[in-house]
């Protein structure tokens, strides 16, 4: 049986904390960030607490001490006590200057940028984290070596989001115009959480993305993407990409005679196991792309189309004039969401998705199936 969302996000995050330093505060430290930022988390947290027990301590005591016991008690007057006001400035005062140069210090370390950074391009957009790796191959999910500095440079695509990862302990707002960067250096492999952490609109809570941390030499030959380097990984990582024209034709003309085909080759095999039937496929990039959080599958309209049974039939457009649902038109629509807005829905909703030419007719198949033509 599928895992709900929320029951991968629980499974996560007991991963996280089973590991052994996690905390109620804080999810296990994750890179070498990590430990600086929670000693002045940590810092400011029992100094609060502290003067939190000892100020309201004083005051009940003092409720309770000076409390007027009855109608001929005098009212006490309160004096001006130098002292007083000398000591509870200069405290609180030499309290705050480790918390500023802790702050400041972390704060260089996390701008400063050490040399030769493996780059990974983000690209932040409703409601999803597209990740484009140096071989051109892109994901939802960030995949990093360990202990190897990381810098991730990210754009938006709309509206203002954060791309925070908590066992890394760096966030950073990805503001729409211009890039912006964060780096870190992971010292622990293992799944991480990703998260936006800036109100984006309403499918803001899913705008979530996992984070894989890969050993330096592969720990094995299993399935799980952590049981493999990270050059091992990104390697592999594109089965789409392997095929060659010819076999690419095959594959989405007839995928059942692809694999009857080229499963039991030796060096076709490993690849034939990670495809999906184009259909599949393109129900998969609706998943992770972020097309659900507009578009449903039931025939419901949501903040964009249904995509149920769209496939063949004649769209309404806002502009007053009509237009096919075919192939040409769907693949504009996806490059160029205001190309032709359907009437009743707003302009400048969906934003731009980088797609390859292959994940655009997976998702045309998607589409096909859902209105029961295939061909």
């Amino acid at each position: 049986m599928r895992r709900t969302q929320r029951e991968s996000d629980d499974a996560m995050l007991s991963l996280l904390l089973a590991k052994g330093d996690g905390t109620i505060w804080m999810p296990p430290q994750a890179s070498t960030v990590a430990g600086a930022t929670d000693y002045v988390f940590y810092y400011i947290l029992y100094i609060s607490a502290a003067f939190f027990i000892l100020i309201n301590g004083a005051m009940f005591y003092f409720i309770w001490k000076y409390r007027r016991r009855g109608p001929h008690d005098k009212v006490g007057r309160i004096t001006h006590s130098t002292p007083l006001e000398i000591g509870w400035s200069v405290i609180p005062g030499l309290l705050l200057i480790p918390m500023f140069w802790w702050g400041f210090k972390g704060y260089m370390e996390q701008r400063t940028f050490p040399p030769n950074c493996l780059e990974i391009n983000v690209v932040a957009a409703k409601w999803n984290w597209t990740f484009i790796y140096s071989n051109s191959f892109t994901s939802n999910e960030l995949h990093v070596p360990v202990d190897t500095p990381v810098r991730l440079i990210m754009r938006s695509n709309d509206v203002i989001h954060s791309c925070f990862i908590p066992a890394f302990r760096v966030k950073r707002d990805v503001v729409p115009g211009r890039y912006a960067d964060l780096w870190f250096r992971a010292t622990r492999t293992g799944r991480f959480p990703l998260v936006c952490a800036e109100y984006c609109g309403t499918s803001h809570s899913d705008m979530k993305a996992d984070v894989y941390v890969h050993p330096k030499v592969a720990d094995g030959q299993a399935k799980d993407p952590l049981d493999k380097s990270y050059d091992e990984w990104l390697k592999n990582a594109d089965p789409y990409g392997k095929l060659t024209p010819e076999q690419y034709a095959e594959y989405t003309k007839d995928y059942e005679a692809f694999k009857t085909k080229y499963g039991g080759d030796e060096v076709m095999k490993p690849i034939v196991e990670k495809l999906a039937a184009p259909p599949e496929r393109g129900q998969q990039l609706w998943d992770k792309k972020g097309c659900k959080s507009c578009h449903t599958l039931d025939g419901t309209p949501s903040q964009g189309p249904s995509w149920k049974g769209v496939f063949g039939k004649e769209e309404a457009l806002a502009d007053g004039t009509k237009a096919k649902v075919d192939e040409n038109y769907l693949r504009e629509s996806i490059l160029e969401p205001n190309a032709k807005i359907v009437a009743g829905f707003a302009r400048g909703v969906m934003p731009k998705t980088p797609l390859k030419d292959y994940e655009i007719d997976a998702l045309i198949a998607f589409f096909k199936s859902l209105s029961g033509d295939q061909k």
